[in-house]
């Protein structure tokens, strides 16, 4: 059995998880008709992963440090894709939304454990690898997005497809993880304990703020975007499915090189390009005649979403004005809520007035945030 390095540990993690996660995403619109209700109603189903994820986020982390990292996550990744793969059971959007609560409680200890893993590992190795780690997310969303494509068009339903998942997530998780033994935790680690709920100041006020058009339009993409592509162009299953794949393309690639720009350039910078990226890529969606083009504007707001969250959460250790944790959590906590409940809201938008208004309201926050971007900082 081949025992992977821990840096590669963290990255085949990060591709397991999103994996698991991101096959839901193209077979929405299936999902969708065979309850027969609306973007609406479909929308106030998916909120229970994000409620799920809030309590997670809020209560969980304490328990995960007491129980370990070690036996939890290993089992933690093919019991989400089993909860998935129940949720899609669900008859009508009360009940999809009471199943996908414990689907967020597990999504969000699954991002407590990976992204410290991915922190203490970095601090263990003395190089960054956030950036990179959350390119196999990419990676494994992309996957996601292309494998939902091919089963969709094989006709196979949404339920038998989120079961087929299950065995591969749990094949490549006791592959990439049958001997995980957690990175020591950082030295100055826990000296801070952040309450429940902590409150931003203002300088991380405005770091939510500069978070806001990626964290919705990232939301947007993975929810709705198969969704768009069957009520923009009457695409079949298949397109459906690859929207929800070109969305990861760039943002992937972006974020296996992001350290080395930010590190040539600055923070502020590649920000604002990425933003502009962001920009062209919503007005392309929303404006779109042809399929073709759609896609390619899924592509430019993956690769203008890959890496304004980690900037600010850089941004937000660097500050000297109270601990460094209070500020990430701070950060973490309300950017994770915009990201979390914005894209269900949207259905609501799309139900009265079109699946493209519910991109296109996003484009003044992309304006807003493209002139806060020098909170990030410059070149150091």
């Amino acid at each position: 059995m081949i025992s992977l390095s821990p840096i590669h540990r963290v990255f085949a993690g990060f591709a397991c998880y999103s994996f698991a996660m991101g096959n839901i995403f193209p077979r929405l619109a299936d999902v969708q008709s065979g309850m027969g209700v609306t973007t609406a109603a479909l929308g106030l189903g998916l909120i229970g992963a994000p409620v799920g994820t809030l309590i997670s986020f809020t209560f969980a982390s304490p328990y995960l440090d007491k129980i370990g990292y070690g036996r939890l996550l290993p089992w933690a990744l093919p019991l989400l894709a089993a909860l998935y793969a129940l949720a899609v059971q669900a008859p009508s959007p009360l009940i999809l939304f009471l199943m996908l609560l414990p689907v967020g409680v597990v999504i969000g200890c699954v991002e407590i454990m990976l992204n410290a893993e991915a922190d203490r590992t970095e601090f263990m190795v003395g190089r960054r690898i956030m950036n990179r780690s959350h390119a196999f997310w990419s990676i494994g969303f992309f996957s996601a997005g292309l494998f939902g494509a091919q089963v969709a068009s094989f006709g196979i339903s949404p339920q038998l497809h989120l079961a087929l998942v299950v065995p591969i997530v749990g094949l490549g998780s006791y592959l990439a993880l049958h001997d995980y033994a957690p990175s020591p935790p950082r030295g100055a680690e826990g000296d801070h304990k952040a309450p429940l709920i902590v409150a931003p100041t203002w300088p991380i006020l405005v770091l939510v703020v500069v978070t806001i058009p990626a964290m919705v339009l990232e939301g947007a993409s993975m929810d709705w975007s198969a969704i768009y592509m069957r009520d923009s162009f009457g695409s079949d299953k298949f397109w459906q499915g690859i929207a929800v794949a070109s969305f990861a393309v760039l943002q992937g690639l972006m974020r296996f090189y992001a350290d080395g720009v930010v590190e040539r350039f600055s923070p502020a910078a590649l920000a604002r390009v990425l933003f502009v990226a962001l920009g062209l890529g919503c007005i392309t969606v929303v404006l779109s005649p042809w399929p073709v083009l759609s896609l390619i504007g899924f592509a430019a707001m993956g690769l203008g979403t890959s890496a304004i969250f980690p900037l600010a959460m850089s941004a937000a250790a660097q500050r000297n004005d109270r601990p460094s944790a209070l500020n990430i959590a701070a950060l973490a906590q309300f950017s994770f809520m915009i990201f979390l409940i914005a894209p269900p809201i949207l259905g609501f938008i799309a139900h009265g007035w079109g699946i493209r208004t519910a991109y296109g309201i996003a484009l003044p926050f992309v304006l807003i945030s493209l002139v806060t971007a020098g909170a990030l900082g410059k070149k150091v």
